[in-house]
């Protein structure tokens, strides 16, 4: 008897527990959020029982105008929320076309995550939840049932900045079992970014992988570096462990990134099996990557033949006086006289940046550099950023 009464009470104790871990798992009532339903219109809900106000904001909305320390520009729109009798808000958008959208709530003014969504992103500081609508050009930003590439966090030594320092690195389905040397892509991010961003906002190993697999783009080794210099990795990644992430880092855009920018193209061609020349050798960055990527391509002038500036940021800079901005217009020349295979530039309509991009359109016009233009769009967005890289791969290592 006594021995049937412990097995009672430890079932009791066993339930008990379980129920609360339960509980604490899953928060009480199940909620579903973001739902995209048949007609891809996205459902979004959130229980708060005591707020007054909350609204969704994201960049499936009209976007509003704000003002920014970069001057004017284009920030994702609000929608007001409706409230149950159970306390739970909920905002049913337009149909969306297939695409990667982030959003966010605000309850009461304060902006939040979405609870009943586990998927986000980092943007510099700000966290904002992420949901696909597939069925068009954004399942080439899903997962899916092809060969996968490798993505590791390699760290290299940089005698030009004197310390070591950490690169995201992707190698194509097969490099590791393979003895085949492949052409490599050097893909730079923006201000206030880090090594991680193209993999994880701009989904670049997923564009990567499915294109391939599509016959569309040739195998190829992908080197996402970091380009703040006074940073060897990403914040909570380095040395520097739990910095909180800037938008402006210290000596990003003073020449220093591009004059030492040798230091991991001779570890990438020193420990992977890659094709060593000009021809078989791309470089693109997005804003901050693009200037980067512009006076990187011209400063080396005959190192490589392929690239790409992605809405980049060509203003005017006070502190561009340094070595690698000397003589401009000439090292654009020489570049042209070495020769190159495709110089391509996107901007979207509306980007703060468009001015300052025709204005260096107008430059390469002026000397006779040949490119490729293309025009969308939207502003200064990672939406931009994953179709310009959805377009440029295919043209690469022909």
């Amino acid at each position: 008897m006594k021995k049937r009464f412990n097995l009672l009470v430890l079932v009791f104790i066993f339930t008990c527990v379980s129920s609360y871990a339960q509980q604490a798992l899953f928060g009480g009532q199940p909620i579903v959020s973001p739902e995209i339903n048949a007609d891809n219109s996205v459902t979004f809900r959130v229980l708060a029982p005591n707020a007054e106000k909350v609204l969704v904001t994201g960049d499936f909305l009209p976007t509003e105008k704000v003002q920014s320390p970069m001057g004017e520009m284009e920030a994702p729109g609000k929608a007001e929320m409706t409230k149950d009798e159970k306390g739970v808000w909920s905002f049913t958008s337009e149909p969306l076309e297939s695409e990667l959208y982030d959003y966010s709530f605000v309850i009461d003014g304060f902006t939040t995550t979405d609870p009943s969504n586990p998927y986000v992103i980092r943007d510099i500081a700000s966290i904002t939840n992420y949901f696909i609508v597939g069925g068009g050009k954004a399942d080439l930003y899903m997962v899916q049932d092809v060969p996968h590439g490798s993505v590791t966090r390699r760290w290299y030594d940089s005698p030009g900045l004197n310390m070591d320092r950490c690169a995201v690195i992707y190698t194509p389905p097969g490099y590791e079992n393979s003895t085949e040397k492949y052409p490599v892509l050097y893909l730079l991010h923006g201000a206030g970014g880090d090594e991680e961003a193209w993999f994880a906002h701009g989904k670049a190993t997923r564009i990567l992988d499915n294109l391939i697999a599509e016959g569309k783009v040739k195998p190829m080794i992908v080197v996402m570096p970091n380009g703040n210099v006074i940073q060897d990795a990403a914040p909570g990644e380095g040395r520097d462990n739990f910095v909180t992430p800037a938008f402006m880092i210290p000596n990003t855009m003073d020449g220093t990134f591009e004059a030492n920018f040798m230091d991991i193209l001779k570890f990438v061609e020193s420990n992977y099996r890659v094709k060593a020349d000009k021809a078989d050798r791309a470089i693109a960055g997005l804003s901050m990557g693009g200037f980067h990527s512009m006076h990187i391509s011209r400063y080396y002038p005959n190192t490589f033949d392929y690239v790409g500036l992605f809405s980049a940021a060509l203003l005017p800079r006070e502190d561009a006086t340094g070595k690698v901005y000397s003589n401009i217009d000439e090292t654009l020349k020489q570049q042209k006289k070495n020769g190159y295979k495709l110089y391509w530039t996107g901007i979207g309509k509306t980007d703060f940046l468009y001015d300052a991009n025709k204005e260096f359109r107008a430059k390469l016009d002026s000397i006779g550099m040949e490119y490729t233009y293309m025009e969308t769009d939207g502003g200064h967005i990672w939406r931009n950023w994953r179709i310009y890289l959805s377009e440029y791969l295919p043209l690469l290592f022909k």
